[in-house]
């Protein structure tokens, strides 16, 4: 079973890294630079996806850096 996603995220004034699922964000910021920056190196230990969101909540961006079961649309293996 693969790990859930990490989620960076803008919440009462901060920017927040939290494993989707948990209640908590591990660690919050001031800006989002800083917290994409430790919610990647997170979704790196845990070889999950790390979604960033923007200050409305919409996702702006996703990255894996797990086991993918497929490869990328147009990549050959």
């Amino acid at each position: 079973m693969s790990q859930p996603p990490v989620e960076t995220y803008y919440e009462n004034g901060k920017w927040k890294d939290k494993v989707e699922g948990k209640e908590r964000a591990f660690k919050t910021f001031e800006t989002k630079a800083e917290a994409q920056a430790a919610g990647r190196e997170r979704a790196k230990e845990l070889e999950t996806e790390h979604i960033i969101k923007n200050m409305d909540g919409k996702i702006s961006e996703k990255k894996s850096y797990g086991n993918d079961p497929r490869p990328p649309k147009g990549s050959r293996g």
